[in-house]
């Protein structure tokens, strides 16, 4: 499998969430990433799961997800579909 991301830090505050991604040190704000994360309880913020890919983070607890190109902001653009040439 592909690894899109190395997360090697995931830590959420009061208001804040920190995330150590290939290497660099993130800080959101988490009134601009997820009403659900800031409505969360303690332990409903602390029960996450990285996806083996580093593609994203899940919070079961309240059906959360947010991908690590997303918060980066990266952007990727849809791949060009090849005409069918005619035989």
């Amino acid at each position: 499998m592909r690894k899109h991301h190395d997360i090697e830090k995931v830590h959420i505050d009061e208001n804040k969430l920190f995330l150590n991604v290939d290497g660099e040190l993130h800080t959101f704000n988490l009134s601009e990433i997820s009403r659900k994360l800031v409505d969360a309880s303690p332990l409903e913020r602390e029960r996450f799961e990285v996806s083996p890919s580093g593609y994203g983070i899940h919070w079961p607890l309240i059906d959360e997800d947010l991908s690590i190109d997303g918060l980066l902001g990266i952007r990727h653009s849809p791949s060009k579909i090849k005409e069918a040439v005619p035989a």
